[in-house]
């Protein structure tokens, strides 16, 4: 009998498949013959002043609207993932951040030597200066000799090539401060700084390393508020949606999915994300398909690489049969239930229960709304015996409600997150 992990880190009874009915029948029959009981001479003691009929409490069962608890196994990743690199060539003479810290936008994480960088920008700084005064000298010539054309004292070829060399100077101005610009820009890439909010990782160059620009990978950079947690339902899990939604099964909400996080050890994470991508297609290496859910992360409980388990919120199951975890009885033929049939005799049902809800089973067949299940007086009762039938109080099942719940609360975080 598989026995899987609840919600709570406590352990629940997967109720497998029933087979044949007789065979739990059988079993159950068995198991009073080996005691020596006779049910026929039980009965007759009963009515000839003998023991009374066992009493049992039942619960007439009314079909239910609960949360589908649908989960899959996640792995949390950073919403950015930035390769830090040099775009300039040199060496490194300053590396003033602290590995695993978390940085803020324009924080400077590297220095590489700027001489070179800072020589080339005084040079194109100089050109600039030269070709601005030619095109100031060409100007003056143009406005000089064009009023002599009226006048005939020059030709207009005289003009045309001092409007000539007015355009071209022009042209020298607007190159020469191209190069300033990129000459600036190589100066001011001499300071490697952040380019998001976020984790700096582990240095990869140490002070006096020289590093090729664009090649060498200095450190990363992960955002991690807000963070993404990846899971992959598989195109089973997606083709049974459609058909529990399309029966009214399950229903779904229209707007944005809600999902929460919970962590290795059961505890949820406070924070509630939502669904924000869901690939298009499947991965043909795995038939599954990759969902993602994005959720705030500002006390640093989340870490990329992290599994955890994500739950969506917003799946509801309509006309949900629940019966209590201990009315579900285990036989050699599967799972069963008792149920009190006419003139309050026992009868058996064969039960597949598919998941939980609180401390109580869906039970996916077997039972239908209006029968009445045993939940309590089990150990004494046989198919065919006669009962005393009791209604279930489900308020006051204190047993029951030992049993694993929904949600574990959410503690407080004292968790050392990394800031410093």
């Amino acid at each position: 009998m598989r026995v899987p992990n609840t919600p709570g880190g406590a352990r629940r009874v997967r109720v497998p498949l029933v087979r044949a009915m007789t065979g739990a029948a059988s079993l159950a029959a068995l198991s009073v013959l080996g005691c020596g009981h006779d049910p026929a001479a039980g009965a007759g003691r009963a009515g000839a002043g003998g023991m009374p009929p066992t009493q049992v409490t039942v619960l007439t069962v009314t079909p239910q609207t609960v949360p589908a608890h649908i989960r899959y196994e996640g792995v949390v990743e950073a919403s950015k993932h930035i390769e830090v690199r040099s775009l300039i060539t040199g060496v490194i003479v300053a590396r003033p951040f602290t590995e695993g810290t978390d940085v803020k936008k324009g924080t400077l994480l590297y220095k590489i030597d700027p001489t070179t960088s800072e020589a080339s920008y005084r040079n194109a700084l100089g050109q600039l200066q030269d070709a601005t005064a030619r095109q100031a000298n060409a100007a003056r010539n143009l406005a000089r000799i064009t009023p002599l054309l009226e006048e005939h004292a020059v030709a207009q070829k005289d003009v045309d090539d001092a409007q000539q060399a007015a355009d071209q100077a022009a042209a020298d101005v607007a190159a020469a401060q191209g190069g300033v610009d990129k000459a600036k820009k190589d100066f001011t890439d001499a300071d490697v700084r952040a380019e998001v909010d976020g984790r700096v990782g582990l240095a990869n160059f140490v002070l006096g390393a020289r590093v090729t620009g664009g090649t060498d990978l200095l450190t990363t950079l992960d955002q991690i508020d807000p963070i993404y947690v990846r899971f992959n339902p598989t195109d089973q899990d997606i083709l049974q949606w459609r058909r529990d939604i399309a029966a009214r099964r399950l229903s779904v909400p229209k707007n944005l999915l809600r999902v929460r996080v919970i962590l290795a050890d059961g505890t949820v994470v406070p924070q509630i994300g939502t669904l924000t991508f869901a690939d298009i297609a499947l991965q043909p290496q795995t038939g599954t398909q990759t969902l993602r859910a994005t959720l705030a992360n500002s006390n640093h409980i989340l870490s990329p690489g992290q599994f955890v388990k994500v739950e969506f919120l917003d799946f509801q199951r309509d006309s949900a049969i629940l019966v209590p975890q201990r009315a579900v009885q285990q036989g050699l033929a599967g799972a069963y239930v008792f149920v009190v049939a006419d003139s309050n005799k026992v009868g058996i049902r064969p039960v597949t229960a598919s998941s939980w809800s609180g401390f109580q089973w869906i039970l996916d067949n077997g039972i239908v709304a209006g029968d009445k299940v045993i939940v309590d007086g089990t150990q004494k009762i046989y198919p065919g015996a006669k009962v005393n039938p009791v209604p279930y109080n489900v308020a006051g099942d204190t047993a029951g409600r030992m049993a694993p719940r929904d949600v574990p609360a959410a503690p407080a975080f004292p968790l050392v997150t990394g800031r410093r």
